[in-house]
């Protein structure tokens, strides 16, 4: 595990406000030099902290006008290989997050639709075809009050 400081973490809060933040704009905000401030970042990447920056999309303003949250039950009989099961579900684009979980269900997705129509057949064609599919339960997102943010 990486010994991570105060300035580590003042580094980490201000990408997860803006992850656009040019090295010398980041550096201006946590109080160092351009280069210290690069090197502490490319040290947390490599430790794997910070993994990543990602944009989030108005999926609305893309025509994606449903979200939906499904609790999928994999068949006891015929195991399936969840490595497989799991590939095979990133081969959907329509299903933004795979959650492995502990409880009724063994998996839950996040699927986007355009609509209603769409997501019924993204469900019945893609979804509910895959190997060792068996209990799906399906919850329609009405609206999201906290997107994910910083700790």
């Amino acid at each position: 595990m990486t010994a991570i400081d105060a300035t580590d973490r003042a580094i980490l809060r201000a990408l997860q406000e803006d992850a656009t933040l040019s090295s010398g704009a980041l550096a201006d905000r946590v109080s160092l030099s351009q280069p210290m401030t690069w090197r502490r970042v490319r040290r947390l990447e490599e430790a794997g902290i910070l993994a990543g920056r990602r944009l989030d999309l108005d999926l609305a303003q893309l025509g994606f006008g449903v979200t939906v949250f499904l609790g999928v039950k994999l068949a006891t009989r015929g195991r399936v290989a969840l490595p497989d099961f799991e590939r095979a579900l990133g081969a959907i684009p329509e299903i933004q997050t795979v959650e492995h979980v502990l409880g009724l269900y063994d998996y839950r997705l996040r699927v986007v639709a355009r609509d209603l129509a769409d997501f019924e057949r993204v469900l019945r064609r893609r979804i509910m075809t895959l190997p060792g599919v068996g209990d799906v339960e399906a919850n329609v997102l009405l609206s999201e009050e906290r997107r994910p943010g910083p700790l």
